[in-house]
């Protein structure tokens, strides 16, 4: 049987990270692509490249998406059978202040993706949108089928705008296309920037954290480890002619295109997520309530129906689970890391 080979922008990222150790894992060849960029501390990607690199299947280039001609250069090399493009410049708050970065990441880079994968006859193109497409709308809990016509945050606007051209590429050229929406993604190796990063680091400095809204917020918190098995288990769902829909699909009645929500189902409160943190970390928080930010919804909740017709499943790593696995790699792991480097 021949090797299964998948081409993955951002694998030194905290999600393109662990999706390409599960596939490594079940016998894919991986190649990773990651610009590398310093929007957080550079050496935690490095760390996870450095992982990567220890697995035999696992190749990677550094370079930015922006480069047509260098990611052309690589997806012309490696054939790849998939493409999941998970690189993008993350941040809500960030995209106020530098919304250039935006537009030139997640619009011109996912352009030279989808161009990429469609001279390369990939079988399934399968690209990261984010629960922040939906905006302003406020009837919950968010499915596929619901009108995402309200960005708030130019962030938002670019991943809309990233689900419009993969629609377009998918009808004009025949691409299979899965666009995934995600809902606040959380677990070992995160990002640094993440409220639950922030929050424990502080919580075992003694240091006060920052609540926004009072605490009134609500938010789908979705383990990485599910976030990635239902990104593998959807890379074998190829969207196709109508004979591949399912009850409630959101299939496009024009082009193989998808879009699926890929969350925990379950929306928890701020207070209810910073109390299961102090247990985890065994210290209390002291909080220091704020205002709302600029950019910020109340409330984010997936309605995941679709994601479990398709693949037969639902995420669901208990919260208290999931934040004691964080804590003890933010503990241990992460500091053994650190001091090699020391």
């Amino acid at each position: 049987m021949t090797q299964r080979k998948a081409l993955i922008t951002g694998t030194a990222g905290f999600i393109g990270f662990h999706l390409a150790r599960l596939l490594l894992a079940e016998g894919f060849r991986v190649h990773g692509y990651d610009g590398m960029t310093d929007y957080y501390d550079v050496t935690l990607k490095q760390r996870r490249h450095a992982m990567l690199l220890q697995c035999p299947g696992f190749s990677a280039t550094e370079g930015m998406l922006e480069d047509q001609a260098g990611f052309d250069k690589i997806a012309d090399e490696f054939e790849p059978d998939v493409i999941v493009h998970l690189a993008a410049q993350a941040g809500v708050r960030y995209s106020i202040e530098n919304p250039r970065a935006y537009v030139d990441a997640n619009i011109l880079g996912s352009f030279n993706v989808m161009e990429a994968a469609r001279r390369a006859g990939v079988r399934h193109l399968l690209m990261a949108s984010t629960s922040s497409v939906y905006g302003a709308n406020e009837e919950m809990p968010f499915d596929e089928g619901q009108k995402a016509d309200t960005p708030l945050t130019v962030y938002a606007a670019t991943k809309k705008a990233g689900e419009a051209m993969g629609h377009a590429w998918a009808h004009i050229h025949g691409l299979p296309v899965t666009m995934f929406r995600f809902f606040t993604v959380y677990g070992p190796w995160g990002r640094p920037d993440m409220a639950y990063f922030k929050f424990t680091r502080a919580i075992l400095e003694g240091r006060p954290i920052d609540v926004y809204n009072n605490g009134e917020m609500w938010r789908d918190f979705t383990y990485v480890d599910d976030l990635v098995r239902a990104i593998r288990l959807l890379i074998d769902v190829v969207p196709g002619g109508p004979d591949t829909a399912v009850e409630g699909d959101s299939l496009s009645p024009a082009a193989p295109f998808r879009i699926v929500n890929i969350g925990n189902s379950d929306k928890v409160r701020l207070t209810d997520f910073i109390a299961a943190l102090e247990t985890a970390c065994g210290r209390e928080a002291t909080r220091n309530l704020m205002p709302m930010q600029p950019g910020d919804v109340p409330a984010t909740w997936a309605d995941c129906t679709l994601l479990t017709r398709l693949t037969g499943y639902r995420p669901g790593t208990p919260l208290n689970e999931g934040l004691g696995q964080f804590v003890d790699w933010y503990r241990h792991d992460r500091i053994r890391e650190e001091a090699k480097d020391a």
